[in-house]
């Protein structure tokens, strides 16, 4: 698989913006992103342990997206979370994201919402984040779980956009 070519420029400057938006002060989720986009069979060599950890051995068109989403991982700024993760693990992981909401969205959760199979449960943490002024987002990875990232709801749209114009899927959840 060779880099991509100039024509591509529109891209990477979606998948940066995409970066910058989610990782505002780590610039360097955005140089990972380019890695990913600029050498994808460095990107592979460099990062092949982490990479195996969800079975990608060689570059293939989604290397980039999946870049985001393990260097937003790694800083703290998204949660994998997987298909059938229970409330007290969702809640626990979402907690530990740096980008959270300084004001604490669990006092708004009622004992019934707390059964809630996962994707409902998400859908649930969507609306109850938004009533404190934060938005969750999924970044779809076409697998199984659920990367969850927190950023400003009038970002949201935005996001959503520059995500399409690279080829990939951003979801809003509780809207």
């Amino acid at each position: 698989m060779s880099g991509p070519g100039p024509a591509d420029g529109g891209v990477l400057a979606s998948l940066t913006a995409v970066a910058s938006l989610l990782a505002p002060d780590q610039p360097t989720v955005a140089e990972q992103v380019r890695h990913a986009y600029e050498d994808p069979e460095g990107y592979v060599r460099t990062w092949a342990s982490r990479l195996e950890d969800r079975g990608i051995y060689e570059p293939f068109p989604g290397l980039t997206w999946i870049a985001l989403v393990d260097a937003l991982h790694e800083r703290k700024l998204l949660a994998e979370l997987d298909w059938k993760e229970g409330a007290d693990e969702i809640r626990w992981r979402l907690g530990g994201l740096a980008s959270r909401p300084s004001i604490d969205p669990w006092v708004l959760f009622d004992d019934a919402e707390m059964e809630l199979t996962t994707h409902d449960f998400l859908q649930a943490c969507g609306r109850h984040y938004r009533e404190v002024g934060t938005a969750l987002v999924i970044l779809d990875i076409e697998s199984d779980c659920y990367p969850v990232a927190c950023l400003s709801p009038r970002r949201v749209d935005e996001l959503i956009s520059l995500a399409k114009s690279a080829g990939f899927a951003v979801w809003p959840l509780g809207v």
